[in-house]
């Protein structure tokens, strides 16, 4: 395919200075008619120039060769009597329409290659950030595991209970960047471009997070709203992505508030929601949630959280949402093609 294509873009100018020449030498013969092969000559170059531009200095010289191929045979025939001399305006009317659409191709292609190096320059950024992600959380995993050890060392040979306190402070700490570290590789892996899709059942999905959110926050209600449902999905993915959805939930709902896990099909799309009735999020937040490591709000956490939903949904080509519910609380919606990623 790419052959044949590079063999026509060889044989487009050769074609088309056959085509120009010969409706050019036609305007020397079809006298009073000439105006047919005249356009022929500029709607061809013009169409030659869409489809691959040149330099600056070879267009130019192209419409000069043009206008003068296309303008002499005008000229002597007005001379002649045959045409008007009225007719020989066309000669420059098309040279400046030919270089208002020079003007426009040109344009269109800045803005096509600004756009290129825009793309590009993002995606070396989010290369780079991918790369710091995947360094961070592997780097911190091991002196966090030995600092842990050492602390539990120095805590077992404690016997003022001051100490003791000061020693379990230092490892709810450590606890807390173990947990950040966790999700600096949750977040790289979601943002990993190779996806082991399956064939996964929502329900169950759904019903298995809840069971096991219901023992590791048990002071929450819990409800899934669910029927028989299925999308095509990396699995281990979409579980990542519930459960920093569900993690955020219970950050942001006190004790005794209510959470709901919800999977419904929307056409050609799968939509699962974690609906809280929590504080909700502020109005001005609402854009914001899902960037990474942004965090506000009196529950504030590492702000990555929905990022890993955002990261998981992208590598999927699906989207995320967040909203607050009419009665309080916050909606995060996933939404993935049912059949998922081609």
């Amino acid at each position: 395919m790419w052959a044949t294509a590079s063999a026509r873009e060889r044989l487009l100018l050769p074609a088309w200075a056959v085509f120009a020449g010969t409706n050019a030498a036609l305007m020397y013969v079809i006298g009073g008619a000439e105006t047919i092969p005249f356009h022929f000559v500029w709607v061809s170059t013009a169409v030659v120039y869409g489809l691959r531009p040149w330099s600056l200095p070879i267009m130019w010289l192209t419409c000069a060769a043009v206008t003068v191929a296309t303008g002499v045979p005008l000229i002597l025939h007005a001379r002649a009597g045959v045409i008007g001399w009225e007719e020989t305006s066309e000669i420059p009317l098309m040279a400046l329409l030919f270089l208002v659409m020079v003007w426009h191709v040109r344009r269109r292609m800045a803005a096509t290659a600004e756009a290129r190096r825009l793309a590009e320059s993002e995606r070396l950024a989010r290369e780079r950030q991918r790369r710091f992600v995947r360094f961070a959380s592997h780097e911190l995993r091991t002196p966090i595991t030995v600092a842990r050890g050492f602390t539990e060392l120095l805590g077992g040979q404690q016997d003022d209970a001051g100490a003791a306190e000061d020693v379990e402070v230092v490892l709810d700490e450590l606890d807390k960047l173990e947990g950040v570290a966790a999700r600096l590789l949750a977040l790289a892996q979601a943002e990993d471009d190779v996806i082991r899709a399956e064939e996964v059942d929502v329900a169950v999905l759904l019903e298995r997070m809840a069971r096991r959110w219901r023992a590791g926050a048990p002071a929450r209600r819990w409800s899934v709203e669910c029927a028989p449902l299925t999308v095509w999905a990396d699995p281990s993915r979409l579980e990542v992505a519930v459960d920093s959805a569900v993690e955020n939930a219970v950050r942001h709902t006190e004790a005794g508030g209510s959470i709901v896990l919800r999977g419904r099909g929307a056409g050609c799309e799968v939509v699962v929601e974690v609906a809280d009735d929590g504080i909700g999020i502020a109005e001005g937040q609402l854009p914001l949630v899902f960037e990474q490591f942004h965090s506000a709000g009196p529950h504030a956490g590492t702000g990555l959280g929905l990022a890993i939903v955002r990261a998981v949904a992208e590598a999927h080509r699906g989207r995320v949402s967040a909203a607050n519910a009419p009665d309080g609380g916050a909606v995060i919606s996933l939404v993935l093609p049912t059949t998922g990623v081609a």
